[in-house]
């Protein structure tokens, strides 16, 4: 499955809320940019009308599930796009070391990018990095639950 070629075109080109359970005003992610089955990649815009925005800054709180969101368009992609099943919702089980580096400000670009590190019985361990400008905003280690579908 690693051999899927999946160009960044084409991953720009679907809304994004057709691989997330997320729906609006709690959508943290704007595009998914890339895919592979161990890395995948989102772009999102800070807009001031975003619920996680404070004193003109995307928040730490903003950027973990901003996080969380990139491994679901990761997981929703998968499914939705290459297995044509449902979009599955899926559960935050774990944050380690998480470390918050700066605060991207209102109108900047953050990209974030998720390495599975580990799936096995429905749970997803990985590493994240949100940069903003060429520097690191916030690093963290997640680890994700998966409800089934039948």
């Amino acid at each position: 499955m690693d051999s899927i070629n999946i160009t960044e075109e084409y991953l720009r080109s679907i809304d994004v809320h057709t691989v997330l359970p997320q729906q609006e005003p709690f959508v943290m992610i704007d595009t998914l940019t890339h895919f592979e089955m161990t890395t995948s990649t989102t772009e999102t815009v800070i807009r001031p009308e975003n619920i996680f925005v404070d004193n003109g800054c995307f928040s730490g709180a903003g950027m973990m599930e901003n996080i969380a969101q990139t491994c679901a368009a990761r997981i929703g992609f998968y499914n939705k796009y290459i297995l044509k099943k449902e979009v599955q919702v899926g559960f935050i089980g774990a944050i380690r070391n998480y470390v918050v580096g700066e605060l991207p400000p209102v109108g900047a670009t953050i990209t974030t990018k998720v390495d599975i590190l580990e799936e096995i019985f429905g749970m997803t361990l990985a590493n994240a990095v949100v940069e903003c400008n060429g520097k690191v905003a916030a690093t963290a280690e997640i680890k994700l639950s998966v409800r089934s579908v039948e």
